[in-house]
């Protein structure tokens, strides 16, 4: 078990490890708390008629209403990290890259538009080479490739502390349900896991800081260049469900964009799409379910018993 790279001594560590398809559902958004705890807006589900009564039947038979057994849970339940467990992106990482760029002078300031536009690269360092390959590299940036490669380097290395302080300062909360699934899975026996394309020290920061030591000990994080390929390549869901032992038909991923979407179902996996602020207009028709967010009582929109469900195919049109 890995320590959590996160520099602040309240941080414990989480394991890491880094160098006819169902019925698609929809629920009105789940906004976040403020730091100072106030709801910014409450989760009202809007559902048609049509779509209460398969929601009320789908729970029905997760309890094994009727006679029938109760589906098996997942083996694994993998989340994606940011905009999943926090919607980190408008207000955590591109502040945190802008920061960067700054502080180096380099003359370069993503606005919130265009950092939608660049989400749709996975990894920071590699958003950061096609930015600057397609605009140009900033006159203090060095001219040979190998140099260039240095120099994104070390503009993330510097980006992530600037993030994990955001972090630690609990700036970010937790999306609503996020908490209360893991601990469902957690008590089940259903090993969980983040698989990030993020820098692993973020990723730990985000778990340990945000769900708590207790909580972080028991989730294997999978981030970074732990894989050489990024999603929407399927490398980081394979590679989790080797390390832990399970069967990819078996699993059960929560993500929130079209490419973390895309490597979980290449990897023949079941996938939950929650969406976030850069991706509610995204094209999610190959997903198993698609929620605005997890939710939590006495609004929340799913639980284990709804993966466990999905594997076994129960929900029809």
């Amino acid at each position: 078990m890995a320590a959590a790279a996160a520099s602040s001594s309240t941080l414990l560590p989480a394991r890491t490890i880094s160098s006819a398809r169902p019925v698609p559902w929809t629920a009105a958004q789940c906004l976040p708390r403020r730091a100072g705890g106030s709801r910014l807006s409450t989760c009202s589900l809007r559902v048609s008629a049509g779509r209460t009564r398969r929601a009320e039947a789908a729970r029905a038979s997760a309890a094994g209403a009727g006679g029938a057994p109760a589906a098996a849970p997942p083996a694994a339940l993998l989340f994606d990290c940011d905009g999943v467990l926090v919607d980190t992106e408008k207000d955590g990482h591109r502040i945190s890259f802008n920061e960067t760029f700054a502080e180096r002078e380099l003359g370069v300031s993503w606005d919130v538009e265009l950092y939608g536009e660049l989400l749709k690269i996975g990894g920071g360092k590699e958003r950061m080479t096609a930015y600057f390959n397609k605009t140009e590299w900033p006159a203090k940036a060095p001219k040979t490739d190998e140099e260039r490669k240095e120099f994104v380097a070390s503009l993330h290395k510097r980006k992530t502390e600037l993030f994990m302080a955001l972090i630690e300062k609990k700036l970010l909360p937790l999306r609503p349900g996020v908490q209360r699934l893991i601990d469902e899975a957690l008590g089940k026996g259903v090993k969980v896991a983040v698989c990030s394309t993020s820098n692993e020290k973020a990723v730990s920061a985000i778990v340990s800081c945000l769900l708590g030591p207790d909580r972080a000990e028991k989730i294997t994080i999978f981030a970074g260049d732990v894989v050489p390929r990024k999603k929407p390549d399927p490398a980081i869901y394979l590679l989790a469900a080797t390390t832990l032992e399970v069967d990819p038909s078996s699993c059960v991923v929560v993500e929130d964009s079209n490419i973390g979407l895309s490597a979980a179902k290449a990897a023949g996996m079941k996938c939950i799409v929650t969406k976030s602020g850069y991706t509610s207009d995204e094209d999610f028709v190959i997903a198993d379910a698609v929620f605005d967010c997890i939710g939590d009582p006495p609004e929340g929109l799913f639980d284990l018993d709804f993966c466990a469900n999905l594997l076994q195919k129960q929900f029809v049109s």
